[in-house]
């Protein structure tokens, strides 16, 4: 019986050392535990106007069913909103207060909150970047404290995950005292200021440097080498920049190779229809503004989606996209004369229910 005991014991004993010995071998094939699952691709929507819209009574849909645009994208794959921040904005939508509520409604979805702050009371692009009206006549050194407690506030208010210095700055920010071509040393000041303010606030949020176009460029980013930023967001509109996915994705390329950084398209859209739902003249609404390859259809629109996020995968350097006007229907009606201009290439149809294209924020 003793002889039977011990061998059986040994036995066993020799099975959970072998089982231990393949259980040790498993992870430790394995990669470490924070290399799984990291979702660091950016697909992101802009939603800077959802506020505005859903004030207007507006509901949208999903497979005909009302649901929240949040929800939707969410279940969609979407993991990161952009939000426009302005100053003082002539009324309450894009300022501070709006903001940070939106803002605080993402983040309570599981998603990541994307800023684009203007420093200007309105639109700020490559043809406009004014000055607060609280913010002029300063002088430079003021100015410079302004934009710094500002960015302060701004980071202690909503701590955002992605904060993007200024909208297309193709010629800097802050006109005239931060314009590009003609003082480009302060305007260079004025984003160090900016970035030095998020880094000692806020380490862990990534500082964006977004320029419309690629046409330019390198010649753009080249000028700001000595800035501490980590992501180069550029917009891309084919009826603005071309008409070349190949040609972008070799920007990209180009762009994060050159300054080792991170690419992301901060802006881009497409129309699924060249029709109308409301009498607000659209942006886009002609065939010669659109890639021949993509025609305005909800499956070219989805394409054409689908063409950028594979030339950011492509990259070694391509971080993410945004969406930009996802929620942008006829809000005020199919009569209203102020309405949309860009309702053809929200994510939406015209009977405000989610489109194809929605297919592009899958993980995959």
């Amino acid at each position: 019986m003793y002889i039977y005991f011990f061998t059986f014991k040994m036995k066993n004993l020799v099975k959970l050392v072998g089982l231990a010995f393949l259980i040790q071998i498993q992870f430790s094939c394995d990669p470490p535990n924070d290399a799984i699952s990291v979702d660091t691709f950016i697909r992101a929507a802009d939603l800077s106007s959802l506020p505005q819209i859903e004030s207007e009574a507006t509901i949208f849909y999903n497979n005909n069913h009302p649901e929240d645009i949040i929800t939707t994208l969410k279940n969609a794959g979407c993991n990161t909103i952009r939000i426009r921040l302005w100053k003082n904005p002539s009324d309450s939508h894009s300022s501070l207060a709006e903001v940070k509520s939106l803002s605080l409604r993402i983040k309570n979805a599981g998603l990541k909150v994307w800023l684009t702050v203007h420093y200007s009371d309105t639109w700020a692009d490559p043809g406009s970047q004014t000055t607060p009206f609280v913010w002029q006549n300063m002088s430079f050194l003021n100015l410079k404290g302004a934009v710094s407690n500002y960015t302060a506030l701004i980071i202690s208010e909503i701590h955002p995950d992605i904060f993007q210095i200024g909208n297309e700055i193709n010629d800097g920010f802050l006109w005239p005292e931060g314009n590009l071509s003609t003082n480009q040393s302060q305007f260079l000041e004025l984003l160090q200021t900016a970035s030095a303010t998020i880094r000692a606030q806020a380490p862990k949020t990534k500082i964006m440097i977004h320029y419309a176009g690629i046409t330019g460029a390198n010649s753009f980013f080249n000028k700001i080498s000595n800035l501490d930023y980590d992501y180069i967001g550029l917009s891309f509109y084919p009826i603005w920049h071309g008409k070349s996915i190949s040609i972008l994705q070799n920007s990209i390329n180009n762009l994060g190779e050159t300054f080792d950084k991170r690419v992301l398209i901060a802006e881009t859209s497409y129309p699924f229809t060249l029709g109308w739902n409301d009498w607000t003249n659209n942006i886009v609404g002609l065939e010669n503004q659109l890639m021949p390859e993509y025609p305005p259809t909800p499956e070219g629109q989805n394409n054409f989606l689908s063409a950028i996020k594979s030339s950011l995968k492509a990259s070694a350097y391509g971080q993410g996209f945004s969406y930009w006007g996802t929620e942008l229907v006829a809000f005020r009606g199919t009569q209203a004369t102020n309405g949309s201009p860009w309702e053809n290439q929200a994510l939406y149809d015209f009977t405000n229910n989610s489109l194809p294209a929605m297919q592009v924020f899958s993980a995959d």
